[in-house]
């Protein structure tokens, strides 16, 4: 269980922009938060805006700068930490009266906080001495939150000498892990998402900042994002191996999550999280006896004790109930709380028309959409700047954007050299090829609509943070894509960081649809739809019959799901009732599903 006196809950990384300087905004106040790493462009672009603001000059780290990817990640990072420090000290030197940042700090505290409860008993205090006494102990126990940096393994391009040869450890993930290795963070956390990346986790093992210290912590953590418990066992075995300990698991729900969605096959939240409840203390001991041997054979170390391991979750939770149950029932030591913080500009950066759009949201404005250049389903927000501009030069006949980033440059389908399905070179290749196959016409229109439904994610996820600082990240190019969860529809107006944390911990509330769905149903409808679409795209690929045990393994496995919801203990009353209904409905549909699935195979 989750015992620190600061927050029970983290800001996961979102899009490339939205949370880029979240650790400037929030840690200050215990708060930790994760910033993507990937973009070094809006990297310097960030080091430019912030070193004006503590007085130091801004000196460019150019490209022909020798690794100067992986400089601009480690000197952003300083910064921040240089940044947040100050905070700190300011902090720790203010006057303990109403408005004040110190006061703040406190106040944001879950309320079953010893600090928290400490501060309050400080305030009603008269006694002078026994007053000041109390008031140094609260400013000596004042931490900042983490911050962390998340690394998605898929984007992991190579990078080219002038002879044509790939840069030996010069690849975008593995320059962005140098980055932070060499940055002067501490008690910080790297988080690795979207599957295991051998190249990446072979560099890492060579990379002595993740070694234990003698007491068994960590100044450098590996933090791995998985869907499912056998994910994180695979992962985690791989690493021990290495001798690299995983001081975190961090559970995302498949489908009810924002960004790329990685769908398990129909394996439900519910479930998944009671496995790693029945089994953590399994998990790590196996870690730790492979972790210890390899310690042992590396760095002829041997501990008595595994180090210590935090299973936490994020996906969809949206009310403090929620929340409670995660931490409560599943043991869970924190939740991500990720799309609501996009309608909070104290704790993430979104433009103010952007800001407006996820405001006025809902359901048919969010969609699973085909957009990603990964090929990966990817959560998108209709309306923005970005899909206004894909659309207007598609009518001119001018499909695909300019690749100035290449971060997703991975088709080699027409090119030696690998490049993006949404860049103007692809679509003009394929539109070509599309043409010259004498489709029908209902089949040339529905695959020139997939093919332009790509969008530049690299520049529309990072353009936020260059229009809110009045920056140019790429000139001519200042259209925004963003990617929250479905659960943005949910919340509807824009609030403080302070609102926001009493919502999360039940001080107050700022979700007005009485009739939403628990976080456990919604992804099960999201599964739902998502089956839909999987069987007709199937159906038109002919691939139908020979995904038949595919299916069958989906339809079971969420037939399991529903079994286990029904039984869930521990819920209030009304929430099992609105649970029940639910699950009722959600079953009459998928038994029509698996009717139609199994007349289609016969």
């Amino acid at each position: 269980m989750y015992q620190s006196p600061y927050h029970k809950f983290h800001i996961p990384v979102m899009g490339l922009a939205y949370t880029i300087d979240s650790p400037i905004k929030v840690a200050q106040y215990g708060i930790s938060s994760v910033m993507s790493i990937v973009e070094d462009r809006l990297i310097e672009m960030m080091r430019s805006h912030y070193y004006p603001t503590i007085n130091q000059p801004y000196i460019p780290i150019d490209t022909d700068v020798e690794d100067y990817r992986a400089k601009r990640i480690t000197d952003y990072l300083n910064l921040v930490n240089t940044i947040v420090q100050q905070q700190i000290e300011k902090i720790k030197q203010a006057a303990f009266e109403a408005g004040s940042e110190i006061v703040k700090y406190f106040e944001m505290l879950p309320d079953e906080s010893k600090l928290k409860q400490m501060y309050h008993q400080m305030m009603q205090t008269t006694e002078l001495k026994e007053k000041a006494q109390m008031e140094q102990y609260l400013r000596d126990h004042i931490k900042p939150g983490s911050i962390d940096v998340n690394i998605m393994t898929k984007l992991d391009r190579n990078i080219y000498d002038k002879s044509g040869e790939p840069v030996a450890d010069g690849s975008d993930a593995v320059t962005a892990l140098r980055g932070y290795v060499n940055s002067d963070l501490k008690h910080s956390s790297i988080v690795f998402s979207a599957g295991l990346n051998p190249r990446l986790y072979n560099y890492l093992e060579h990379c002595s900042q993740f070694d234990a210290n003698e007491d068994g912590s960590f100044d450098k953590k590996v933090i791995i994002k998985v869907s499912d418990y056998r994910s994180a066992l695979i992962q985690g075995k791989y690493l021990a191996k290495k001798g690299i300990w995983c001081s975190e698991f961090r559970v995302e729900s498949g489908l009810n999550c924002g960004g790329h969605a990685f769908a398990t096959d129909g394996y439900l939240m519910g479930p998944i999280l009671e496995e790693f409840k029945l089994n953590r203390q399994e998990l790590t001991d196996t870690l730790f006896e492979i972790y210890n041997a390899a310690q042992l054979k590396k760095n002829n170390k041997e501990f008595k004790n595994p180090p210590e391991i935090k299973f936490t979750v994020q996906g969809g939770i949206g009310t403090h109930e929620e929340d409670a149950y995660l931490h409560d029932h599943y043991k869970f030591d924190s939740t991500g709380w990720g799309t609501p913080f996009l309608l909070v500009p104290e704790a993430t950066t979104v433009d103010e028309p952007t800001l407006k759009l996820l405001a006025a949201a809902k359901d048919k404005n969010v969609m699973l959409s085909h957009n990603s250049p990964l090929g990966v389903r990817f959560h998108y927000l209709k309306g923005t700047s970005s899909e206004i501009e894909k659309y207007e030069r598609i009518s001119i006949g001018n499909a695909g954007s300019p690749c100035t980033e290449k971060h997703l440059s991975f088709n080699t389908e027409f090119t030696k050299e690998p490049i993006c399905t949404a860049s103007k070179k692809y679509q003009k290749l394929k539109l070509e090829q599309l043409k010259s196959l004498n489709l029908p016409v209902a089949e040339l229109e529905k695959k020139v609509a997939e093919l332009q439904d790509k969008e530049c994610l690299c520049v529309g996820l990072s353009n936020s943070a260059a229009i809110n600082y009045s920056k140019t990240l790429v000139k001519k190019m200042d259209a925004v894509t963003i990617c929250p969860g479905p659960n943005i529809v949910n919340f509807s107006k824009v609030v403080s960081l302070s609102t926001m944390i009493d919502h999360i911990y039940g001080r107050d509330n700022v979700m007005l649809q009485s009739n939403r769905p628990h976080m456990f149903i919604a992804e099960l409808y999201l599964y739902i739809d998502y089956l839909k679409d999987q069987i007709q795209e199937d159906i038109d690929a002919d691939q139908f019959e020979k995904k038949s045990k595919f299916y069958n393994t989906f339809f079971q496995n969420l037939r399991s799901g529903i079994n286990y919801y029904r039984e869930m203990p521990g819920l209030s009353e009304d929430t099992k009732s609105r649970m029940l209904n639910d699950l009722d409905s959600v079953s009459l549909e998928l038994d029509s599903l698996n009717y139609q699935h199994e007349i289609m195979v016969k």
